[in-house]
């Protein structure tokens, strides 16, 4: 039984019964997916789409480049963009890109690395004739990546987990779970208890709420690199996504060719002033990514997200996204972000008047350390808690399955929750970003 209608919970789905097929042990008969409202209703149907090998993180680098290759298995279905991505970046950066494009270069992953001002502005500039941004003295452009309509891809993949003989009931509610001698005997819901052998936890931003149910420790000891011990951390922070939409035709932001251009990350240091009166917004660090988007009709990014600030089980998940008017983005985003497009790209001057003013945003349930819990917990509960990396990686649910049939996969070990106790964090560039 798998909770969560996602991206995680429907790849999951369709990978666990392929392997099942595939292997005399039974099809899609076996697998039931139940989701509370539908498919896609939670993170993953608000998530921007963008699809990117951009981690300092070895581990995470690995696991990306693993679920591209699940995007461009088919790219009709799952509405898959292959326009790769760029990431342009500050002098405090510099170290970190650099690295990341050996790392990419050493498992694979195309990618081209440009340094210096001159030659970051002249490789943008053939891109782009606007290119104005400042502050930007390195560039990583990966040739692979792009992004995916979030909802178009969400049906496509429900089709093949359908197709695989999977039942997937919307409007079933998960209340409890029941243990017996330690493991999950049945999944209580509000359509009455369904007994199960496993059960994979994949609701995303609710993922506090099925950690309770399996009497899973609101708080993790914590060994940091530096030697440090933080003996009660939360073990989930919420945050607010910090996303919009420029109200323009997306063929205006096409490159010099008039095709569609990378999806663009921009990290600058240089001081960021507002495109209306010019007053200073910060002059410290800044990081926003947008692209031309159809199915959103618009210029289509965001910028990094803000910590909500209160204790994770006083955080109303519900209403989600845009239905809840506590979590849309506000007045501070819209003038942030626009001011930096204009920073940017001179044909985004002068265009706030053009932002799209209808709620968006969402919240993302955080680990400790803001890097995803791939982990068995109660013997037969798997839980998957992304941390907000969720939509990207279509590629978990390959290999949850395989986990699932008693195959511990490597790419998988580094996110075990025992790296808190053992000290065995993930490192952190100097991004602007949590997640990165």
């Amino acid at each position: 039984m798998i909770v969560g209608a996602g991206i995680h919970g429907l790849s999951s789905a369709w990978h666990l019964a392929t392997e099942l097929r595939e292997r005399g042990l039974g099809d899609g008969g076996d697998v039931l997916v139940v989701d509370k409202t539908g498919i896609g209703a939670g993170a993953s149907g608000v998530a921007c789409g963008v699809i990117r090998n951009n981690y300092f993180q070895p581990a995470m680098r690995r696991l990306m480049a693993h679920s591209v290759d699940v995007w461009e298995s088919d790219p009709e279905a799952f509405s898959y963009h292959g326009v790769g991505y760029i990431q342009a970046a500050p002098d405090a950066m510099r170290d970190d890109v650099v690295q990341i494009h050996a790392e990419q270069r050493a498992i694979g992953y195309d990618s081209v690395l440009v340094e210096g001002v001159e030659a970051c502005g002249a490789y943008m500039r053939e891109m782009f004739s606007d290119w104005q941004a400042p502050g930007v003295s390195v560039i990583l452009h990966e040739k692979r990546g792009g992004y995916a309509n979030n909802v178009a891809s969400l049906r496509g993949l429900a089709d093949k987990v359908r197709a695989a003989g999977v039942t997937i009931a919307t409007g079933v509610t998960v209340t409890g779970m029941r243990l017996e001698d330690g493991r999950v005997a049945a999944v209580e819901t509000d359509a009455g208890a369904i007994a199960c052998e496993h059960v994979v936890a994949a609701a995303g931003p609710w993922v506090r709420d099925l950690w309770a149910m399996l009497d899973l420790p609101e708080t993790v000891t914590v060994r940091t690199p530096d030697g440090r011990v933080i003996p009660d951390a939360p073990m989930w922070t919420y945050w607010a996504l910090q996303e919009g939409i420029l109200d323009v035709d997306p063929q205006e932001f096409t490159d010099n060719r008039g095709e569609l251009p990378p999806v663009i990350h921009v990290d600058s240091d240089a001081p960021l002033y507002d495109d209306v009166d010019g007053e200073l917004i910060t002059d410290e660090i800044w990081g926003i990514y947008y692209k031309p988007d159809f199915h959103f009709g618009g210029v289509q990014g965001g910028a990094s997200p803000e910590p909500i600030g209160r204790p994770a089980d006083t955080v109303a998940v519900d209403p989600y996204g845009t239905a809840s008017p506590e979590f849309v983005v506000g007045d501070a985003f819209v003038r942030m972000w626009t001011s930096a497009l204009a920073a940017c790209h001179k044909r985004f001057e002068g265009r706030r008047d053009v932002y799209r003013q209808e709620p968006s945003g969402g919240i993302g349930a955080f680990t400790p350390d803001s890097f995803p819990v791939f982990d068995t917990f109660r013997g037969n509960a798997y839980v998957i808690a992304d941390s907000n990396h969720g939509y990207k990686m279509i590629g978990v649910g390959a290999l949850v399955a395989r986990e699932l049939l008693g195959e511990p996969q490597e790419l998988l070990e580094p996110f075990r929750l025992a790296r808190y106790e053992r000290g065995e964090l993930h490192p952190t560039s100097h991004s602007p970003f949590p997640w990165s």
